[in-house]
């Protein structure tokens, strides 16, 4: 591990920072949408638009990567991200907010490719494995400081809105002047959503659900904690309770995928987080419970995802799983953009505590999903090993994870 903060210090440094910043202005978004006094409903069009965004953003930067680099389109999209942070704030419209969240989504989407393409290329077979480990524990760590920094002024300033955007600035400066070759970005031809969905509908289905169980937990937990009337201090605290559950579950997840049906770990992950959701949704807890509520439903939210991902691969040929990766990628995407606006509509209709039925829907539904799946076909020998990735992660980050049992 010394070895990789040696040579990709620089690029982790930068993330971290990049990721303080989009931490601190999903959460910031929440609270000034209800100083501001739109209503829960538009502010989970702003937050879906997000991931339209950013869904966009995965399948043109590569187009774009190939036609001018990657040190032009990083520049580029560092700039894009730091004007449109300190524009919210001066064009306090909805719609306008919507708009400034698509690009701002796009420009992360690319940012992120781009990253993990470059940190992909820095390491050596040897340390991949690592390098990618850091940089999806720098990530956990830069989002938990955002929450953190919401703390240190008013979010009804200006403030709390131009600090993301000197962080994203910096952020670009060691990747900039690091010293690592540019990489070569590989075009990836995905395999069509219906081959996908033959080889494992679980694998689908599952990550259409868990999209929309993460954007509705990550871009409207601060929505709720303002509508519950907590303070800054209280809805940083329960957003980042999430991140934290996320790190600290991935490896006994991990573990346990690998030795046993990885469909039984997702049935049983699915009911836990249903039977969670449903108790936080009937039953009025003291925030001291909240906060430990958020810290399982992101622990077991987090490894899902990637659980998911591995139990797909179980079923492919080492050759076909860049493209179903990018696939999987794609349709978590796509559940992402409609996870905000169901969540926004039953809040408007069913009071904020909705959010959790919400997610505990999603739950519910992979879980009797899952059980069916398990009568239909006989488990596969696991084929590779569980790969600790985040779902905002790209098809680079997760195949570079993947790699990491044959290069060890």
């Amino acid at each position: 591990m010394i070895k990789v903060l040696g040579s990709s210090w620089a690029l982790l440094l930068g993330v971290m920072l990049l990721m303080v910043g989009n931490g601190m202005q999903g959460s910031l978004l929440g609270i000034r949408g209800g100083i501001e006094g739109f209503s829960t409903t538009q502010m989970s069009w702003v937050m879906s638009a997000y991931f339209l965004g950013f869904l966009f953003g995965s399948r043109m930067t590569p187009l774009i990567i190939r036609r001018v680099g990657h040190v032009r389109v990083f520049a580029a999209l560092g700039t894009m991200i730091s004007a449109v942070l300190v524009m919210y704030p001066v064009l306090t419209d909805v719609w306008a907010w919507a708009v400034l969240r698509v690009m701002i989504g796009f420009c992360f989407s690319g940012v992120y490719i781009t990253a993990e393409s470059w940190l992909n290329n820095a390491a050596s077979n040897e340390t991949r494995g690592q390098a990618m480990s850091a940089y999806m524990i720098v990530q956990m760590l830069g989002i938990v400081a955002g929450q953190g920094l919401l703390n240190v002024a008013d979010p009804g300033g200006v403030l709390l809105f131009i600090l993301p955007s000197v962080l994203v600035s910096l952020a670009f400066t060691p990747m900039l002047l690091a010293a690592t070759p540019t990489p070569v970005f590989e075009s990836i031809t995905p395999l069509s959503f219906r081959q996908l969905f033959r080889i494992s509908p679980l694998g689908c289905l599952g990550m259409l659900t868990t999209g929309g169980m993460y954007s509705a937990m990550f871009g409207m937990a601060a929505v709720w904690g303002t509508a519950q009337g907590l303070s800054v201090g209280q809805i940083s605290v329960f957003v980042a309770a999430m991140y934290v559950g996320g790190l600290v579950f991935q490896y006994p997840v991990g573990w346990l995928s690998d030795r046993t049906d990885r469909r039984r770990l997702i049935l049983w992950l699915s009911i836990a987080g249903a039977v969670l959701m449903g108790a936080t949704f009937a039953v009025e807890l003291p925030f001291a419970l909240l906060v430990v509520s958020s810290l399982i439903l992101g622990g077991v939210t987090n490894p899902l995802y990637a659980l998911l991902i591995a139990y797909t691969h179980d079923f492919l040929r080492k050759e076909d799983m860049a493209s179903a990766s990018a696939g999987l990628i794609f349709l978590n995407g796509g559940g992402a953009i409609f996870g905000p606006v169901v969540t926004g509509w039953m809040m408007g209709v069913l009071g904020p505590q909705a959010f959790f039925l919400f997610i505990g829907l999603m739950f519910a539904g992979l879980s009797v999903y899952a059980a069916w799946r398990m009568t239909r076909r006989a488990s596969p020998a696991p084929g590779a090993s569980f790969a600790p990735v985040l779902p905002s992660a790209s098809v680079v980050a997760v195949e570079a994870v993947r790699d990491r049992p044959a290069a060890s």
